[in-house]
């Protein structure tokens, strides 16, 4: 049995933020794993005003199954007050990470 992929982007403030947000996702079991990359710079346009900061990337996999929730969830819990949150299901992925998904799964409620 093999799933479907599914990732998640998006930044913080920092690496403690993007760790809690994980963590968060991970115990509710929305998602299988997160990759924290620190260290990026932001150029962007917001309100009006160019801004220039220093963030952090979070990259998280999961089951498409799983997507939309784990979005709703990242949106809910995020410490950014409208935080950029992008989601898709991955068109290809290996076989063992499609494996992992499958047997993954999200924890009995």
């Amino acid at each position: 049995m093999s799933a479907k992929a599914a990732l998640i982007w998006s930044p913080f403030a920092s690496e403690e933020d993007a760790a809690a947000a994980a963590t968060l996702l991970l115990d509710e079991g929305l998602i299988a794993c997160a990759n924290i990359m620190p260290a990026m710079r932001s150029l962007y346009q917001w309100l009006g005003e160019r801004g220039d900061s220093r963030e952090c990337g979070a990259l998280f996999k999961t089951e498409a199954g799983l997507l939309a929730r784990a979005i709703a969830r990242l949106e809910e819990t995020h410490p950014y007050d409208a935080p950029a949150i992008t989601g898709w299901e991955a068109d290809l992925c290996g076989a063992a990470t499609a494996g992992w998904l499958a047997g993954w799964g999200l924890p009995e409620s």
